[in-house]
Order: structure tokens, then C-alpha cells, then sequence
């Protein structure tokens, strides 16, 4: 990923899908497998990768992501011109 500037690099973190933002995560986590967060989050590996290829997690699924990851989940309402609510 590439930004041009500190504004641009929000507006394409706004519009991330979830999964592209767990994979970013798992990197700078010690660069952790997408099998290994799902053995952590009591998942099988084929089950896991099925959520990320719909990119399709519930609240609670991100919230335990956020649990075994020993991270903070923070969900924001973005207005039209992209600026936290």
C-alpha cells in the first residue's frame, strides 16, 4: 500500500474491508498465520479462511479477534467527508 498523504492514507483505511485489516494486523503481531489466529480463536483454518474470503465477521467474531490478539476493537460511524463521528 502506498499513500500520498496523511489524508489519503485515512480515506483508504476508512474503505479497508475487515479482512485486509486482520491480515495488516497479523503482521505487525509477529506476522502470525490466518491458521494460527483461527486455532487461537477455537476455529478450523478452512472455516477461518471462508470468513476472510467473504470478508464477512460479526461483532463478537471481531471482538474475540481483538481478545486473542491483545488488541482493541474500535468501530466508528465515518460521516460523508470520511471524519469520525
Amino acid at each position: 500500500m502506498y499513500f500520498i498523504d496523511a489524508t489519503n492514507k485515512w480515506r483508504y483505511y476508512a474503505i479497508m474491508g475487515m479482512a485486509e485489516k486482520i491480515r495488516i494486523l497479523l503482521v505487525k503481531n509477529g506476522n502470525i498465520g490466518e491458521a494460527e489466529l483461527a486455532r487461537r480463536l477455537g476455529t478450523s483454518p478452512a472455516n477461518f479462511y471462508q470468513k476472510m474470503k467473504r470478508d464477512n465477521f460479526s461483532e463478537k467474531e471481531m471482538r474475540d479477534i481483538a481478545a486473542v490478539m491483545d488488541c482493541t476493537l474500535e468501530i466508528n460511524f465515518i460521516n460523508s467527508k470520511l471524519e469520525k463521528i
